[in-house]
């Protein structure tokens, strides 16, 4: 604390960038400042009122990093850019569920317009992403009746055509492509087209409505009236595809709209893109809040993405709220009157819109949930012949590899569901070499004796993960702590799945449909799991430890700072020298890359 209040006193009062890092050198939050020296400062200042999750994140900061900016904007760029890279715990980040599709025009001769959910834009151009795949298969199916787009995958570059490599499919006979790969169309005429194509994506019409009317025009003085027929039924379907789009006002032209509403955790954003008076795109973002961002703080970090996202080159924003960062070309308002207060109060209402059906799914799978597992607890107390519901079930697996770092695993169930804040992780103590029965004895003693001195309440069933062994050595604890009889405990075997109870040598068999068999199955698996993770990391540790006491010159205390530092033999393999020498000095890095580049 003392070298980085001393860092912070020496910040320059400039905009810039700064980074947070962890004990562990992991980057745990990316911020923008006006003045770097005041908001860093601002974050170690007591008399400030931070919020819990702030200061949080101020006892993890170790170190700090900062790049100074020319200005503000300039920092909100490269800010943007770091979360996207390297995501941070504590920075907010967009969430979204699913990758939605768009179209790209190919980078290629006689283009393609393809629809895609891969973005890639070395490919193509893109247009989207599109809310609804219905939406955008509409759209693709009205361009390609308009214009004659090949749908091949050849690769008809000029030397190809030219040697006549390639003969007209079925499309070009119906009508549907003017057969580029027999050079029966130019590359200048085919381009064209595409460009009325990339004008119409953008939600420019008017350029393609009046080049229909013109070539309409022109084929009538020359008699050519099926031609003409043609341009006519391309020009109505042109104008029944813009009167069935959400025409706003035509005067408002090429802004974006962005609302947010917000709760304690969440933020709900909704963006609409207006080009040429109509809607051409919109989309819904859910924000999970990390600090205690504000609504104006969220909204100026996203704005970019989505932006980015839809290709908008529009100069104007319209919000429902202040923007807290000058965006350079780019100015904003929040509207009073008019047309674009009731752009922005559609916007608003579709965030409302957006944040109540979220609210309302997780409501209605809280209660599916909790309804499944009521039902399921009532058949398991039936089943197992309880005297009260087993509302609070806790569930015990021992681990160990080839007798090497026992471990066990306690998981607690209520009302059906984990209560991962009560799960619990033992390293077994008292017990030699791989004995499940003894291991099973002192971790039972040591759960349940701890419960006791704190007047905790105990739980309502105890299930063991294994045969009558392991639930002896657990019944036997419960009998030395005087708990016997007033906790109901079974013992779950896994090679049929049998269930058993203390002192009974004739397991019971509940149906493999049952609800409550499941309901045990699922709670012995998450012990499995959980006790699987814990040894697989303990035993990472120990191999990484026991290695590094085998280089020459590395004691312990040396070979616990690399363990904490670089977490894993991989790492610590990978590290550059710098980062070894800052770690543990130059003659012993030196050791260390020495000794590993000795295995190779």
């Amino acid at each position: 604390m003392t070298v980085l209040k001393e860092q912070i006193s020496k910040l320059p009062d400039t905009p810039g960038v700064y980074r947070y890092f962890d004990v562990d050198n992991e980057l745990i939050y990316v911020g923008k400042a006006k003045n770097l020296k005041n908001r860093v400062s601002s974050y170690f200042n007591k008399s400030a009122n931070h919020d819990q999750k702030t200061r949080r994140m101020v006892s993890q900061i170790d170190r700090l990093e900062f790049t100074v900016v020319n200005s503000e904007f300039d920092a909100l760029l490269l800010e943007n850019s770091l979360i996207k890279q390297y995501q941070p715990k504590y920075n907010i980040l967009l969430r979204d569920d699913k990758t939605y599709p768009y179209l790209c025009i190919t980078n290629e001769p006689f283009p393609k317009l393809i629809p895609t959910r891969h973005l890639d834009r070395s490919l193509g151009t893109y247009f989207g992403p599109y809310a609804s795949v219905k939406t955008m298969h509409t759209l693709l199916e009205f361009l390609r009746k308009l214009y004659t787009i090949r749908t091949c995958n050849l690769n008809l570059t000029q030397k190809n055509i030219e040697a006549k490599k390639f003969k007209v499919c079925l499309e070009y006979h119906i009508g549907n492509c003017k057969g580029p790969c027999e050079g029966l169309v130019s590359r200048e005429e085919y381009d064209k087209n595409i460009d009325q194509v990339k004008n119409i994506l953008k939600g420019h019409l008017t350029p393609a409505i009046q080049h229909f009317k013109e070539q309409m025009q022109e084929a009538a003085m020359e008699l050519a009236f099926e031609r003409a027929q043609e341009y006519k039924e391309k020009l109505s379907l042109l104008e029944g595809f813009q009167s069935k789009s959400l025409i706003v006002n035509p005067n408002i032209s090429n802004i974006d709209v962005f609302t947010i509403a917000s709760d304690e955790k969440n933020a709900y954003v909704n963006y609409m893109q207006i080009v040429d008076g109509s809607i051409i795109h919109t989309k819904n973002a859910l924000v999970q809040k990390k600090l205690d961002e504000s609504e104006a703080d969220i909204l100026s970090h996203i704005i970019l993405g989505l932006r980015e996202e839809h290709q908008s080159e529009s100069k104007e924003i319209i919000t429902n709220t202040s923007l807290d960062i000058e965006l350079s070309g780019i100015s904003w308002t929040i509207p009073q009157i008019g047309d674009k207060k009731k752009l922005v109060d559609l916007s608003l209402k579709n965030a409302l819109y957006f944040k109540r059906d979220l609210t309302q799914k997780k409501e209605q799978k809280g209660e599916v949930l909790a309804e499944k597992g009521k039902r399921a607890l009532v058949k398991l107390q039936q089943d197992l012949q309880l005297k009260v519901l087993p509302t609070h079930i806790e569930c015990f697996d021992n681990s160990n590899f080839q007798g090497t770092n026992p471990v066990s695993a306690m998981v607690c169930f209520k009302n059906g569901v984990p209560s991962k804040k009560d799960y619990r992780h033992y390293k077994v103590k008292t017990v030699e070499g791989p004995d499940d029965f003894a291991t099973m004895h002192e971790v039972v003693t040591r759960r349940y004796t701890r419960l006791l001195n704190e007047s905790s309440p105990l739980p309502s069933l105890i299930v063991i993960d294994g045969g009558k062994g392991q639930l002896g050595a657990a019944t036997q604890a419960l009998k030395e702590l005087g708990i016997y009889g007033q906790i109901p405990i079974i013992g779950i075997a896994k090679r049929l799945e049998e269930i058993y109870f203390p002192g009974d040598e004739i397991p019971i068999h509940i149906d493999k449909k049952s609800e409550s068999l499941k309901l045990i199955q699922r709670i012995r698996d998450e012990a499995h799991r959980f006790g699987i993770t814990f040894h697989r990391d303990l035993r990472s540790k120990n191999t990484m430890t026991t290695q590094l006491f085998d280089i020459p010159g590395i004691g312990p205390e040396t070979a616990n700072k690399l363990l904490t530092l670089f977490k894993s033999v991989k790492k610590l393999r990978e590290a550059t020298m710098e980062e070894l020498t800052e770690a543990v000095g130059k003659s012993k890095a030196q050791k260390v890359r020495d000794f590993f580049e000795g295995e190779r």
